[in-house]
């Protein structure tokens, strides 16, 4: 884990650097609006592009969403200037194959093959791969994908070890993550009042964005 968490920030893999200090103008206002802040990386794509991955409660994600966080977060940026040069605003959702920084994406995800590297040694290992078999209050537990030889099947790596952890596309998690989507807009359909008799959103799960050049 890196950075240290802002107010009401219940990630366990946090940034560090220029994105941490991005990250702590742009959680506060997220969370003014109802979405949670997923990850934020600075890159050299594109001249300099600044991603924000956000997502709504219920983990979903409109192009609408992406837009109405755009709109939010692009005054504060502007004003705080953490970013020296110019910059595309890239705001998306985490994706399919997204990465897991709150305990309770481990436990929403069990059962899925997940890439894992952490800041230290774990079994002597810095890089796992493998499926969620247990997600606890202080460690998650991974079933080995290839154990060596002489390694045990699962290895259990706490919560404070690790550095980053990804979902791998696969064709069970392409089907329970649409499940899921589709279930959670049904759900927020229902909260507003709104008839379900409309088609599924073409774009469930996908890893809705927009662009902006500041």
């Amino acid at each position: 884990m890196t950075a240290t968490a802002s107010e009401g920030d219940d990630r366990i893999i946090r940034e560090s650097g220029i994105d941490a200090r991005i990250a702590l103008i742009v959680q506060p206002l997220l969370r003014g609006i109802g979405f949670r802040l997923v990850k934020v990386h600075l890159s050299g794509q594109n001249g300099l592009t600044l991603q924000i991955m956000a997502e709504r409660e219920d983990g979903t994600m409109t192009v609408e969403d992406c837009e109405e966080v755009s709109r939010a977060v692009s005054p504060a940026l502007d004003v705080d200037d953490p970013i020296e040069k110019a910059y595309h605003l890239e705001v998306s959702s985490p994706g399919i194959d997204r990465p897991l920084v709150r305990k309770s994406d481990f436990a929403t995800w069990i059962g899925h093959l997940v890439k894992m590297e952490t800041s230290i040694l774990v079994a002597d290992r810095k890089r796992f791969k493998g499926k969620i078999a247990e997600a606890g209050e202080d460690d998650v537990l991974i079933q080995r994908d290839k154990a060596a030889y002489g390694e045990e099947p699962t290895v259990r790596i706490p919560y404070d070890a690790i550095a980053e952890t990804r979902l791998i596309l696969t064709d069970d998690l392409i089907r329970d993550a649409l499940s899921k989507d589709n279930r959670a807009r049904k759900e927020a359909k229902k909260r507003r009042g709104e008839p379900d008799d409309a088609p599924e959103d073409a774009e469930a799960g996908a890893a809705d964005e927009i662009e902006q050049e500041l």
